[in-house]
């Protein structure tokens, strides 16, 4: 039985988006957490980013080291959280390509819910050009798979983002994360093509490489989450200062509203 929407918060989505647009020429993924509720509506309450082995523009992969990880966070987050939280879909990027899901994410789909027919794909299409407005733009579309005529096909699935005024502890730590598991990827990178056999040059050219990609991740990664999270403790504290007058101006209230009962009686 298939979804009938899924709901995610602002701070998820967030988080989603930022590890899609660290790069164009390599897709990325994650896990998301939640539960599936009486009504057949998915709510997203967390997410985790995969550290990819292999680098490829045009599919990823989950090893089965990751699921394994994936799944005891989500048992400890449903502990925390006294909820029957589960891993319940999974998000990958398309940069510069379409949104809608190619044959092998149909096919993948297909094989996560064959585990648990509650599972979601999430595609986020970034780096891509309006042709009307010439600007980048970006999609995304949510869908599961259903099998007509011996064929896997796409199967939409309304997809709800909720605004939210804070990011959750667990998506800040996800944020917080990510420029660690981008820096390990680019260390596995370099591990994988220097060896002490290489000829002097080859080693300077993968080194030179392996800088310019760190470089790289401290420019596009670490620096606008620093400054989206500046952003984000300011708006934080006229959100405090805002509710801090509120409570003053209810405060009175109830002050003037004793007075009055005080004379009454």
């Amino acid at each position: 039985m298939s979804l009938k929407s899924v709901h995610m918060g602002s701070d998820i989505y967030l988080v989603c988006l930022t590890h899609a647009l660290t790069t164009e020429r390599e897709e990325v993924m994650g896990l998301l957490i939640g539960e599936v509720d009486e009504d057949r509506v998915l709510h997203l309450f967390s997410v985790i980013i995969l550290r990819r082995s292999d680098k490829q523009a045009d599919r990823v992969e989950i090893s089965p080291e990751q699921q394994s990880d994936a799944s005891i966070k989500a048992e400890k987050l449903a502990k925390e959280l006294n909820r029957p939280l589960r891993v319940v879909g999974w998000y990958h990027s398309h940069p510069h390509i379409t949104v809608w899901p190619s044959h092998v994410d149909v096919r993948t789909q297909a094989n996560y819910q064959l585990m648990d027919d509650g599972f979601v794909g999430i595609i986020f299409s970034v780096f891509s050009e309006d042709k009307t407005t010439k600007c980048n733009k970006i999609e995304v579309t949510c869908f599961q798979s259903k099998e007509i005529k011996s064929e896997f096909q796409r199967l939409e699935v309304p997809l709800f983002i909720s605004p939210r005024y804070s990011i959750s502890a667990h998506c800040l730590k996800t944020m917080l994360d990510l420029p660690q598991i981008l820096l390990q990827e680019e260390d596995e990178a370099y591990e994988q093509v220097t060896s002490e056999e290489q000829d002097l040059l080859t080693r300077i050219h993968n080194t030179s490489v392996y800088t310019k990609s760190v470089c790289h991740v401290l420019e596009v990664v670490s620096g606008p989450l620093l400054h989206t999270l500046e952003s984000r403790l300011k708006a934080n504290k006229i959100r405090i200062q805002q509710l801090t007058q509120l409570k003053d101006e209810l405060k009175q209230k109830i002050r003037e509203a004793q007075e009055k009962k005080n004379l009454l009686l």
